[in-house]
């Protein structure tokens, strides 16, 4: 029963909204916070991949700078040319490559293994240079230099070697920086940049695969999300159409042939409907009585004068007969027996007509006592049971067993054949039931173009 009456009251469309717009809004945050976290992913890989771009550049730099000084020293060595010894020291204090890398490499956590195997690498490139500093205090005394880097002053070269001829000196140099030792030390240093690199292409490999997993997981929701809102979207639209849009359609269409609009659609729409149809019922009820007062005798509930009026414009005289009543008599039941009386008697005839003839034909009150009925579907032929009619209503009249005086009527009969046109129906009606009248009353009369039919 409360299912039932759930059904007919409908869905609330405010109801309904206010859901899809809690549940639309959650979903758009969602949607959001899942695009934040994209972007912020994308970031990350734009950042990571950006630098351990700048590490591995560091790590470069750092061979680079190392190569460097091994190119300075060997050529001092070679010739005792001191722009080489100026490049070196340039190299090794001032630009100071190989510092710098190891302090990049330093601040990124994430490179532990690389800067590991980084900094084993500049360990090496610093103790070699001990060797090559010796190499080049051989040289600077060889060539008799006097202004040199303070740092080379501290180097004290051995009593075997400070010895030599300048000549033997340049070339015990010259052995220092290009013996096989050396070069092991400069392949230790290069095997540490390399495995320091690849360390660094692991990590950044590592980084980017995490990050673009997460692109696209989280691409994936942003997805779903999308497509959820699409769903809800068409779901409003749909709803909308079937709750609001079609109901107020129909209703339209309704309104327009003047018909009570149909109760369906959103719960706000079926009261809205609902109140509509009461208030045309009460407008068609209110409609109809003013219609029938305008064409009723609002004391017998017969058509009144209007009435009679329009149905006369509307006969069809082929088929039709007028039947003129008139009460015989009737002041005298108004002056002996009081007005009350006499509207009593009234409605009596009304009610009597209306049980001897049938639903289709029409009675209407036309005067006073004067009152016609228009017997529809009916041919010249039918004289014998108009006649039998009229008696046993004069018979109905005649009996007093209701408390009221005894009555009778005089009639007029004419059918629609026997007239020119329906403004001659009434008159030649009027002609028959005065000759009733004049033949003693409570009796009828048949109207012919020939003669007149008496009873």
């Amino acid at each position: 029963m409360a299912s039932k009456r759930k059904r007919k009251r409908g869905v609330s469309l405010r109801m309904v909204y206010s859901w899809l717009i809690l549940i639309t809004a959650v979903v758009f945050g969602f949607t959001l916070f899942s695009i934040y976290l994209l972007n912020s992913t994308f970031n990350s890989l734009s950042n990571a991949t950006t630098e351990h771009i700048e590490l591995e550049k560091a790590a470069h730099e750092l061979m680079d700078a190392s190569d460097y000084l091994t190119e300075s020293v060997q050529r001092f060595t070679v010739d005792g040319d001191k722009r080489f010894l100026d490049d070196y020291f340039t190299e090794a204090f001032k630009n100071n490559r190989r510092d710098e890398a190891i302090k990049k490499m330093s601040v990124n956590s994430n490179s532990t293994a690389a800067f590991s195997q980084l900094q084993e690498a500049m360990n090496a490139s610093v103790k070699l240079m001990d060797q090559e500093y010796y190499a080049m205090r051989l040289v600077i005394d060889a060539m008799g230099y006097n202004d040199y880097p303070d740092v080379l002053k501290d180097i004290k070269i051995k009593e075997k070697d400070a010895k030599l001829s300048s000549e033997k000196k340049m070339k015990l140099a010259n052995t220092l920086v290009l013996n096989d030792d050396y070069y092991d030390q400069k392949n230790k240093i290069r095997k540490n940049m390399n495995e320091s690199l690849e360390e660094l292409e692991k990590l950044t490999l590592n980084e980017q695969n995490n990050s673009m997993n997460n692109m696209h997981r989280q691409q994936f929701i942003v997805c779903i999300l999308s497509i959820i809102q699409m769903i809800m979207i068409l779901f409003i639209v749909i709803l909308t159409s079937n709750l609001g849009i079609k109901p107020i359609l129909k209703a339209v269409e309704k309104i327009k042939i003047g018909a009570p609009i149909p109760e369906i659609g959103a719960n706000e729409f079926r009261y809205l409907a609902h109140t509509y149809n009461k208030m045309y019922s009460i407008y068609k009820n209110s409609l109809e009585r003013l219609n029938f007062k305008a064409s009723h005798d609002e004391l017998t509930g017969a058509y009144n004068r209007s009435g009679y009026e329009l149905l006369l414009s509307s006969v069809d005289l082929t088929t039709t007969h007028m039947i003129l009543f008139d009460l015989d008599n009737f002041k005298g039941i108004n002056d002996n027996f009081g007005h009350e009386t006499g509207d009593r008697v009234l409605k009596k005839l009304v009610n009597t007509l209306k049980s001897n003839f049938r639903m289709d034909d029409y009675i209407c009150r036309i005067g006073g006592d004067e009152f016609v009925v228009f017997m529809v579907h009916s041919t010249p032929e039918m004289k014998e049971l108009i006649s039998t009619k009229i008696e046993h209503i004069n018979k109905q009249l005649s009996e007093s067993k209701d408390g009221l005086p005894a009555i009778s009527t005089s009639v007029g009969v004419v059918h629609g054949t026997e007239v020119k046109d329906t403004s001659n129906l009434f008159e030649k009606a009027d002609e028959a039931m005065y000759e009733s009248k004049q033949r003693g009353k409570s009796t009828y009369t048949f109207y012919t173009t020939t003669a007149t039919a008496k009873a």
